[in-house]
């Protein structure tokens, strides 16, 4: 005999609880293990199809474990150096952009910036701010980095949780499967299938659309000549995933430096707005429809609300697994909304009762 309906929403109810209350307490414990199941995750189709050519399990996740080291250590060995030390530079830059910005407003239109003008004394603020704590919020920014990530033990750990996990994958897959209450286990399977094509469709593709944007407007913006190029290629690579976002503070950024290294030259100017207007372009006609598909169902504000509060709560863990809870809560939340649509507090008790004659006759 099944639970009554108010009994199981306690016990799922304390199961959230607690679950939230673990996730918290262990915090940066759990990094690398949420790491390795979203690489596992992330790879699991490509061993599918590895183990469709005749590979085995086991042979199919060794090939993509040493693929993914050998292009992990090129990474490092190559892209890594390079991008430390031009962030390091273009913080150091970033007092003398403001002053240019303050020095060409003051020339083009200076009544902006009287002595008691907002305009003034905001320019004046950021200036003295980037200048007296910029190298201190960067160097604080990768301390805390370094001890948060602690470089070492995810260097070590996340790959194992990777091999293992993408190795017994469809059998843990299986094993959940086993443990489902009975009772509901067809409607847990839907809603499992209905969140694994938001996340596939969405993180695994989005997490594609990522990787080629920040590659191209990488390369882009070096081979024009722009100065910290490959800095700007990775930040407007990373918030892609939020639409328009990652183009507009990668544009302007890119834009901003290139009006400050190239004034004058406006053909230099225009061929960085162009990098960032034909990648656009690709990521709306090509990449996004390709890779993710139209039908995600995750909002850019559900997407900011989701990563702000679970970065609150979790810190650097909850940011990570924010867009997969908030793809889950979205799928649950349209379930709700069907079942409520079709339920007596909805519809009323008239409406029902005509369908059920109506279904009689």
């Amino acid at each position: 005999m099944a639970l009554p309906a108010h009994k199981q929403f306690q016990f799922w109810g304390i199961f959230v609880v607690v679950f939230s209350v673990v996730l918290w307490a262990l915090g940066d414990v759990l990094l690398p293990f949420v790491l390795g199941g979203a690489i596992a995750y992330f790879l699991d189709p490509l061993a599918d199809r590895l183990e469709a050519r005749g590979l085995s399990r086991a042979a199919s996740t060794t090939v993509i474990t040493l693929l993914g080291v050998f292009t992990f250590v090129i990474g490092i060995l190559a892209v890594v150096p390079t991008l430390i030390q031009q962030t390091e530079e273009l913080v150091k830059t970033l007092p003398e952009v403001f002053t240019q910005l303050r020095t060409f407003v003051a020339q083009r239109f200076p009544s902006l910036l009287q002595p008691d003008s907002m305009m003034n004394q905001s320019l004046l603020k950021v200036g003295d701010f980037l200048q007296e704590r910029g190298g201190d919020f960067l160097q604080t920014a990768l301390s805390s980095a370094a001890s948060l990530l602690n470089v070492v033990i995810l260097l070590v750990i996340v790959p194992v949780v990777a091999f293992y996990l993408l190795l017994d994958w469809d059998r843990m897959v299986a094993e959940v499967d086993s443990l489902l209450p009975r009772d509901h286990a067809p409607t847990i399977r839907r809603l499992a299938a209905d969140i694994d094509k938001t996340l596939a469709s969405f993180v695994r593709g989005m997490g594609t659309v990522c990787l080629i944007l920040g590659t191209y407007y990488a390369v882009s913006l070096m081979i024009v000549g722009l100065n910290f190029g490959l800095v700007v290629g990775f930040i407007a690579g990373l918030v892609t995933f939020i639409p328009y976002l990652g183009a507009l503070i990668g544009g302007a950024l890119a834009i901003g430096l290139a009006l400050f290294q190239f004034w004058g030259d406006w053909l230099q100017v225009g061929l960085v707005a162009a990098i960032f207007a034909i990648g656009q372009m690709i990521e709306g006609n090509v990449l996004t429809p390709k890779l993710v598909g139209k039908s995600v169902g995750l909002h850019p504000v559900w997407l900011l609300l989701a990563l702000s509060v679970f970065g609150a709560l979790f810190g650097f863990v909850g940011m990570l697994v924010a867009v997969p809870v908030a793809a889950s809560i979205g799928v649950l939340a349209r379930f709700v909304t069907g079942q409520y649509m079709s339920s007596t507090l909805y519809k009323g008790r008239s409406e029902t009762d005509q369908a059920s004659a109506q279904d009689a006759d």
